[in-house]
């Protein structure tokens, strides 16, 4: 039994032994993920559109802008599945300027400036390379065109470097056509695509509004050679032009993914400059409501209705008033308003903004500031109306609602007739202006101008981060569509705003 006591120390270290010597194995982790394309077929894809397919941001197309395109991400995603390569008719740096015969035709991208008294977007400074006559050679799968409406897309010679300085062709397709003569779905469709996007359309509309409505309302008129760059487009020729994109492109039978257009309203082209931006002190009010400056207006405006010429209504609507304080709402020029200078040359057009105006991003720049610099009184925006370029009416904006209705309609019926998934950019934009999206890290991306991360520095297209948001609900629709398993991207891996 001593013995047997005496073994004991020795057990146990043997069986501590045995205990340091057992290898645990880890707890197996998930499988891989194996992604597939589902019913889809994403080994050649080619992407066609405008600026918003092309990766244009901050008022300029340039090359880390074109990598962070929606379509590039896509790709991204497709090569997991079978997808192949992807190539893009990149700039030739990432300044964005464009020469034509040696002579700047478009200006470099925009940065946020903190060298005044407020950061303001400047262009970046630096002259740069790319020469629009520099022919690329080959194909691309990128064929995201800026400054296309849906028409052009179809035009021969849209490509064309001889028409560029006519202002018949495009120069960023002008450097990647493949001839003089080519059109954008024309070159699109000979590449053979299994797989495509299409969103094209908002120019049609976009030009109009950051315009200022000042162009024209074409509907009825199908005939488009006859618009001016600011009109428009008939919802027929408009309708007429994406079926003939999507019977080009799905000739092969290939499948593919269509968005909607979203509402100008939610872009930070519209919604940063407030209607009510001017400070005033009391002498200058004052001197604005004197018979000198607006109380003259004013009389001749109460002359006309106390003779039932015009309403009480319309009185009220023109009467223009200031106080002293932070937020007078800027004078305007409004075409929409009842033409009064047959009664009195002096009652022109005009009157003040409300908060149905929306002021465009560009008025920011010198609202507030002095028309003659040798004439204190001499505020625009104030003594100095606001030409109509400057400011969407609701007039003006009912025109874009009414267009873009019927755009979304036609696009919505032939998504269904091609059999194609069918993307809802329109909702899309208007989340990211009213609530945003949050993020993995708790943020959220909205559409706050230079802040928000979803849009770029022109208020109108979108920040990398906002294209990867865009990017994940067309992978959302073609996984719906095709039963494929794509995962999508991580907005927080790309930039909300280019810091240089």
């Amino acid at each position: 039994m001593k013995k047997f006591y005496a073994f004991l120390p020795f057990l146990g270290l043997f069986l501590i032994a045995c205990e340091e010597d057992t290898v645990v194995p880890e707890p197996a982790g998930p499988d891989p993920v194996e992604y597939t394309s589902g019913t889809a077929d994403f080994s050649n894809y080619v992407a066609i559109g405008n600026s918003l397919t092309a990766g244009f941001s901050d008022n300029a197309l340039f090359i880390d802008g074109q990598t962070a395109s929606f379509p590039n991400m896509l790709a991204s995603n497709f090569a997991l599945a079978g997808g192949g390569s992807f190539d893009i008719p990149f700039m030739a740096d990432n300044l964005g300027g464009m020469t034509l015969g040696g002579n700047q035709i478009a200006g470099n991208r925009l940065i946020l400036s903190f060298l005044g008294a407020s950061p303001s977007p400047v262009p970046v400074e630096g002259q740069g390379s790319t020469e629009i006559s520099n022919k690329l050679t080959g194909s691309y799968n990128n064929m995201g065109v800026p400054g296309a409406k849906s028409y052009e897309l179809l035009a021969p010679g849209y490509g064309s470097v001889s028409g560029v300085a006519m202002g018949t062709a495009n120069p960023y397709f002008a450097r990647f056509s493949s001839s003089e003569t080519a059109t954008v779905i024309g070159d699109a469709a000979a590449q053979g695509a299994t797989f495509f996007t299409l969103w094209a359309g908002a120019n049609d509309i976009l030009i109009y509004a950051t315009g200022g409505g000042t162009g024209v309302d074409q509907a009825g008129n199908l005939d488009p050679s006859t618009y001016s760059r600011n009109d428009i487009t008939d919802p027929n020729v408009f309708a007429g032009s994406l079926d003939a994109m999507l019977q080009a492109m799905t000739a092969n039978g290939a499948g593919g993914a269509i968005a909607n257009l979203p509402d100008v309203t939610d872009i930070p082209y519209f919604t940063t400059v407030p209607h009510n931006p001017i400070p005033l002190d009391e002498a200058t009010a004052a001197f604005l409501n004197s018979a000198e400056a607006y109380g003259a207006y004013n009389a001749g405006l109460a002359q006309l209705q106390q003779l039932n010429l015009i309403t009480e209504e319309e009185l009220e609507k023109r009467t223009i008033t200031f106080a002293a304080g932070e937020e007078n709402a800027v004078v305007i020029i409004d075409e929409d308003l009842t033409d009064l200078t047959a009664f009195n040359p002096a009652l022109i057009n005009m009157r003040q903004a409300t908060e149905e105006d929306l002021m465009v991003l560009t008025s920011r720049s010198f609202i507030g500031t002095l028309a003659n610099p040798n004439d204190p009184t001499s505020i625009n925006g104030v003594a100095v109306p606001l030409a109509d370029q400057w400011v969407l009416t609701p007039e003006e904006q009912a025109t874009v609602e009414t267009a873009l209705n019927a755009y979304n309609q036609t696009i919505a019926g032939l998504a269904a007739a091609y059999d194609l998934a069918f993307v809802d950019a329109n909702a899309l934009l208007n989340q990211l202006r009213t609530n945003g999206f949050q993020q993995a890290d708790g943020s959220v991306v909205d559409a706050t101008f230079a802040t928000g991360g979803g849009f770029s520095l022109d208020g109108v297209h979108p920040a990398p981060r906002g294209y990867a948001i865009i990017a994940n609900a067309f992978i959302e629709a073609i996984n719906a569509k095709y039963n494929s398993n794509l995962p999508g991207v991580n907005p927080l891996d790309y930039t909300g705003l280019y810091i240089d």
